[in-house]
């Protein structure tokens, strides 16, 4: 249990060394890159309030993706499903506008949970009718969610009055989400904290939450006791799916105030990281998110104090990527060295 706690923290620490290595060889300090990324995020208010910002659409992916995972579902297609949740999100805007905020935001958080819903429910109906890998299908579904939104951008919902630059109209006071403080901190704070909250609910204290955890555990087992395993296919991949499209409302209608290409920066893979790292744990989610929101925000520091690319943190986060990877092998399995006698 003490080698279950210390894990994530290994996986860190190995991933700061590895991408102190890789720091070294663009000719740049390890120790100043790391002093300067966690100066520039936690260093001042307005780096800390930029931190919960990224933190904001990180925690929700990371429910959607982590509850699939409790399954052992692995839904790879978080950045897809954000991007239907933001496109069917500036749909509700566009056809139906309303000068209430309630029911303006209601419309749009419907809008983007049945997207994302139905973009994740395409994968698990596909597991759970011809055993589909859904690995495969979720990831190949990124792409299409991607390059549908962005026909709408470059197309049809292409705000005339935006000198030439790709992007639907601006959103309407009535569907933004409230800001905090005089920062950016949006109202999806508390929508991030309340779905961590219900993840929690579920999944410990519920009959639904049992049969997931039942699946994820021993499908077999769980089969032979007459839990339905395909129906909780579908219903989990829906579900995930859902909390994902919720992530991209509030991304844009909170932070962007319109749709416009790369809305994400790959919030639905960090996700997958994140649900790894915090070991599937809703409060452990909390903690990774905002640690990836401190790497995201210092990233954009050292790249402008130290010259470095964009591809310096994401070098940092594929080292924990591997790192986490890596200290899972040794979790599951013991390497054994094995003498062999001769005859």
């Amino acid at each position: 249990m003490i080698f279950e706690g210390v894990l994530p923290v290994l996986s860190v620490l190995a991933a700061l060394f590895l991408a102190g290595v890789a720091l070294m060889f663009f000719g740049v300090s390890p120790l100043a890159a790391y002093r300067a990324m966690f100066r520039g995020a936690l260093g001042s208010w307005y780096g800390f309030s930029e931190v919960l910002v990224k933190t904001i659409p990180l925690v929700i992916s990371g429910v959607a993706v982590g509850f699939a995972f409790r399954m052992k579902i692995w839904n790879i297609g978080a950045e897809g499903q954000i991007y239907m949740g933001a496109l069917a999100t500036a749909a509700a805007v566009r056809f139906l506008q309303s000068s209430s905020q309630f029911s303006m935001l209601l419309a749009m958080a419907v809008a983007a949970v049945i997207a994302g819903g139905f973009w994740g429910c395409i994968a698990g109906v596909l597991k759970a009718r011809w055993n589909v890998n859904e690995v495969i299908t979720t990831l190949m579904l990124n792409y299409v969610a991607i390059h549908l939104a962005e026909y709408f951008i470059y197309g049809p919902w292409r705000d005339p009055s935006s000198l030439g630059f790709p992007m639907t109209p601006p959103f309407p006071p009535s569907a933004r989400l409230p800001q905090f403080l005089d920062t950016r901190v949006h109202l999806g704070i508390v929508a991030a904290i309340v779905l961590v909250l219900i993840f929690r609910l579920v999944i410990r204290w519920t009959r639904w939450g049992f049969e997931i955890r039942a699946v994820g555990d021993n499908p077999k087992a769980a089969e032979y006791a007459g839990i339905r395993y395909g129906r909780n296919v579908v219903m989990v991949m829906f579900v995930s799916g859902a909390i994902a499209g919720l992530a991209g409302m509030t991304e844009i209608a909170g932070l962007q105030g319109r749709l416009q290409p790369g809305m994400s920066p790959g919030y639905g893979y960090t996700a997958i990281i994140i649900a790894w790292l915090a070991r599937l744990n809703p409060w452990g989610i909390i903690i990774v998110s905002f640690f990836m929101g401190v790497l995201l925000v210092g990233g954009e520091t050292i790249q402008v104090i130290m010259r470095l690319p964009l591809a310096s943190v994401q070098v940092i986060q594929g080292c924990i990527l591997f790192s986490v990877l890596a200290f899972e092998f040794f979790r599951n399995y013991r390497v054994l060295l094995v003498r062999k006698e001769r005859n």
